[in-house]
């Protein structure tokens, strides 16, 4: 008889064990909700976007006719193009940026098996200046024939400046990026300036200049 008892106490003490095992297990594994968060629940508001700020009244930022450029090339790129002289120069493998206070020049390249048209410019490149840029405003995506006989994209759009880092202080920017292609590769060529500074000629010249090697 107490080997009967001693028999059946010990098979009870297997199955509180076996339970309290299985019950650790379960809690151990992530629970999926049983329904889907409700519509009203709160969320984190996002930043506001930035504003576009108020243009100079007198800007600076214009080009001198008697600029002296000078012509960057850059074998990582296998391309060259004109810049102003002068003016800071920084380079990140085959992209290269020139900046003169508020003023720049940037040629930077990525792969893209097919030349941009103005719906695919519109697409794609569009949403990536919105994205990245300041209070981006978009004027207008064109065509423009080169005089090397090419034809290529280019975007007019305004942005803020970033910040100084004294003062804080920004401006508004004109902006123009031209779209490139050779060979698999796209080159984005932007120039920017302040808000009504006059620099056609020079950024014509500047965009005119971008040659393939």
């Amino acid at each position: 008889m107490l080997k009967l008892q001693l028999s059946a106490f010990l098979i009870a003490v297997a199955v509180v064990a076996m339970g309290l095992l299985a019950g650790c297990h379960k809690a151990a594994v992530p629970l999926a909700p049983s329904s889907p968060p409700s519509a009203s629940a709160p969320t984190t508001s996002a930043t506001p976007p930035e504003q576009p700020v108020a243009p100079e009244k007198n800007p600076p930022g214009d080009i001198p006719d008697s600029q002296v450029f000078i012509t960057y090339t850059s074998p990582a790129g296998r391309y060259s193009v004109e810049a102003p002289e002068g003016w800071a120069r920084s380079e990140h493998g085959a992209d290269v940026e020139f900046t003169d206070k508020f003023d720049g020049e940037q040629v930077a390249l990525l792969k893209q098996a097919t030349p941009p048209t103005v719906s695919s410019v519109q697409l794609d490149q569009v949403p990536a200046l919105q994205q990245h840029g300041r209070a981006v405003k978009i004027q207008g995506v064109k065509t423009k024939s080169m005089p090397h006989g090419n034809a290529v994209i280019y975007v007019v759009y305004t942005s803020n400046s970033a910040p100084d880092p004294v003062t804080a202080k920004q401006i508004r920017l004109d902006n123009v990026t031209y779209y490139y292609h050779h060979q698999g590769t796209l080159a984005a060529l932007t120039l920017w300036a302040p808000r009504g500074a006059d620099n056609a000629d020079q950024w014509k010249r500047i965009s005119e200049s971008l040659r393939w090697l």
